[in-house]
């Protein structure tokens, strides 16, 4: 499948506000009068990413992801659900400080694009490996198939 460079249905990308002052500073993650109705977080995450590393791309058939982006990113999204009204399109941003929120079913990867080690804190709305870990992943990986249509490139 060859994908086309446009927005995707179910994305919401916005900025983080930084509130800055003598001590350092404070970024809400996520408040439950701005999250999108029937959204609701059930654990949480953080990774630190090196300069330079990737990881995905990969997709869920169920779960939604909420990314908190805490440094220099480059965020790929790729919709491969058939019955949205934007599949078939991709879309690379400069995450930079945003959250972003991927439905299930659009693949995404990430790119640490910066000089520096940096952070991402999730808040997806499933639990890993469901209640007590005794379910199968809800993930299916792309990044180890050579012939997969989704290619990290910044173009």
């Amino acid at each position: 499948m060859e994908f086309r460079e446009g927005a995707i249905d179910g994305v919401i990308i916005k900025d983080m506000k930084i509130f800055s002052d003598n001590r350092g500073w404070l970024t809400e993650l996520f408040r439950e009068d701005e999250l999108p109705e029937g959204f609701c977080p059930v654990m949480a995450y953080v990774s630190l990413t090196h300069p330079g590393v990737a990881r995905g791309p990969h997709e869920h058939r169920h779960q939604t992801d909420y990314f908190c982006f805490l440094g220099d990113f480059d965020l790929f999204l790729w919709d491969n659900r058939p019955h949205s009204p934007t599949y078939g399109n991709r879309t690379v941003i400069k995450a930079n400080q945003k959250i972003v929120l991927v439905p299930a079913g659009v693949v995404h990867a990430y790119r640490n694009s910066g000089t520096e080690d940096a952070l991402v804190i999730n808040l997806p709305d499933r639990l890993y490996r469901g209640w007590g870990r005794k379910e199968e992943v809800d993930e299916i990986r792309h990044e180890d198939d050579p012939n997969s249509p989704f290619k990290l490139e910044t173009e």
